[in-house]
């Protein structure tokens, strides 16, 4: 029964170090999302975070600055939730299936 333990810890660390690399990786992935017909365009890493915003300098108008904002908004928003699912397929990829679809795991 030790020798089982022994090999199911083995997994495990390797399991975590593989999830450390994918990460680590991740900061390098970039997902793209537009909104607007493509006027606003924003991309994120996989990390869920925001690297940059594109704004078609022809929509850069005073009075309609609240549509814009909206749009801006929106893209931003697509693109961490495309973010969001590239980390997941990513970890799942680490994971096969040990850790339950939906489980909010920190980091991940």
């Amino acid at each position: 029964m030790k020798g089982g333990m022994q090999g199911m810890l083995k997994q495990v660390q390797k399991m975590q170090e593989e999830m450390q690399r994918v990460q680590a990786e991740l900061a390098n992935k970039t997902v793209s999302a537009e909104a607007g017909g493509g006027i606003i365009k924003a991309v994120a890493n996989g990390h869920k975070e925001i690297i940059s915003i594109e704004i078609d300098a022809q929509v850069i108008k005073p009075d309609e600055k609240e549509i814009l904002e909206d749009l801006v908004v929106a893209a931003v928003n697509k693109a961490l939730n495309t973010a969001s699912k590239l980390a997941e397929e990513e970890m799942s990829k680490v994971t096969k299936g040990m850790i339950p679809p939906g489980l909010n795991i920190p980091g991940f």
